[in-house]
């Protein structure tokens, strides 16, 4: 959103305290602008390749995803043995069954030249249908320059900086929307797109669409937050904990199970500060001389069962896990299986870490077992993804994703207008003649900064350059106003 269309025609050097404020706030949300426009644009793009995944991947890939449904499927064992046998120097990594009869199996590897290959198997007679390079297709490309700028951790907190900042272009925008002096329908709830005055025509495109989709921007940013890096790590620490009690005496490592999304997503958000338990080899001494065999036929693979595979998949099927789930194999003598379920739906979400030689389920987490704040996040990131309603969600996060494009794209176009044709090249609002009373920004300043403390710090930096340098050298003067 933007000035009112008073506001670039205003030329009075006597203003009222209020009207100081508002063209600090016009300041602050054009250099928020500037800031926020390309990665706005950049994180909208890439966020609609992701959004339709599962429309692209069954066009891109219908040959290797989808089998003629047989009588009776292989041990899948067998299938991944069928895909090792063409990757005999790769490891596997993780293994999804079939969703459907008429769906492949997929197997993800780790080849030896640190490829990560996702193999589809088809389940009935083992053959290998093809692979798909996980790390260079488009819509893993989308999703690592939605979350990193494919520049690693730095690109991961300039993306964090952008949307925190976006909030701060969505909050000063709203102010600037609100009329100041009396309210009009037109040019605030239905733009003026007939005008032939070019800047009302721009403004209106720009401020009354930023209007109806402040909320739906809003719900994308703050979403999308617990997947960052710094601000996100920190806010999983905090809320992302589970009692100890769920798993007593359950020997644990230091690794937790986030470090299974490492190749994209595996576990769900909520479980990622659950700390990985460790598989003994005396439950496997005590599985074979079938002692306490009751308590392991309840908690996992019953005593009589081969602990691999087949089994564990089974069990994970009887335990109510949904379609799509994916089973992660034990890393080392300590490791465990990893069954883990990223519904559509984040209520029939699944976490299960069974030992790999008893095959007691050594943790279960569910739905039931997320604080209030992990649950809100789960429903709220399948909403951002568009999970959690069908084409729906798709259809409503392609609109809050266009109107993001469609607020960069006029929020330029008017800069562009707006800016000095002859003296200086940025041409910001200019600086208030007169000082006016700091509290409000201040406190804006450090509710934002104790929310969000990259925000906070850039803004105080901001403030400062802004106040102390920009305003007073003349020659920057002269360039940023």
């Amino acid at each position: 959103m933007s000035e009112s269309a008073t506001a670039f025609n205003q030329t009075s050097t006597t203003q009222s305290p209020g009207n100081r404020f508002y063209r600090t706030v016009w300041r602050w949300h054009f250099y928020a602008g500037l800031f926020v426009i390309p990665f706005m644009l950049i994180l909208a793009a890439t966020g609609i390749i992701y959004l339709f995944k599962p429309q692209l991947d069954a066009a891109m890939y219908h040959n290797l995803m989808f089998v003629q449904p047989g009588i009776t499927a292989l041990p899948y064992t067998e299938q991944v043995q069928s895909a090792q046998n063409v990757y005999p120097d790769a490891t596997v990594t993780q293994i999804t069954p079939n969703v459907a009869p008429d769906r492949s199996t997929e197997v993800s590897i780790a080849t030896a030249n640190e490829r990560n290959l996702m193999v589809f198997v088809n389940p009935y007679n083992g053959q290998v249908l093809g692979d798909r390079d996980e790390d260079n297709n488009l819509q893993a490309i989308a999703r690592k320059i939605h979350g990193e700028l494919l520049i690693g951790k730095v690109g991961d907190y300039l993306v964090e900086l952008a949307a925190c900042w976006g909030l701060v272009l969505l909050i000063s925008g709203l102010y600037l929307w609100l009329p100041h002096n009396r309210f009009s329908v037109l040019g605030t709830l239905v733009p003026r797109l007939w005008s032939k005055n070019q800047r009302i025509f721009w403004r209106d495109l720009h401020a009354v669409p930023g209007f109806y989709g402040i909320l739906l921007i809003g719900f994308l940013i703050l979403t999308g937050l617990p997947w960052s890096g710094f601000w996100g790590d920190t806010f999983a620490q905090v809320w992302g904990r589970f009692p100890a009690q769920m798993w007593d005496d359950v020997p644990q490592s230091t690794v937790l199970t986030g470090s299974l999304n490492q190749r994209g997503q595996v576990v769900p958000w909520a479980v990622q500060q659950l700390p990985m338990p460790q598989s003994t080899a005396s439950s496997h001494s005590n599985h074979s001389g079938h002692s306490d065999t009751s308590s392991t036929a309840q908690a996992g693979v019953a005593p009589s069962t081969t602990v691999d595979l087949n089994s564990v998949i089974a069990l994970a099927q009887s335990k109510g896990a949904p379609p799509g789930f994916t089973v992660t194999p034990p890393e080392g003598e300590a490791g465990v299986y990893t069954v883990a379920a990223f519904p559509n739906d984040p209520t029939q979400e699944v976490t299960m870490h069974i030992d790999q030689y008893s095959g007691k389920v050594l943790a279960d987490v569910r739905w039931n077992d997320y604080g209030l704040v992990p649950k809100a996040v789960e429903m709220g990131v399948a909403i951002h993804m568009g999970k959690y309603f069908g084409l729906p969600n798709q259809l409503l996060m392609l609109l809050a994703a266009l109107i993001a494009m469609l607020l960069s794209i006029t929020g330029a176009v008017m800069w562009w207008q707006r800016r000095p044709k002859e003296s200086g090249w940025i041409g910001a609002p200019a600086m208030p003649p007169y000082v006016q009373n700091w509290r409000v920004p201040l406190a804006i300043v450090a509710v934002l900064g104790l929310a969000f403390p990259l925000v906070g710090l850039s803004l105080v930096i901001v403030l400062l350059l802004d106040y102390f340098v920009l305003s007073r050298i003349p020659a920057l003067k002269r360039i940023f106003n």
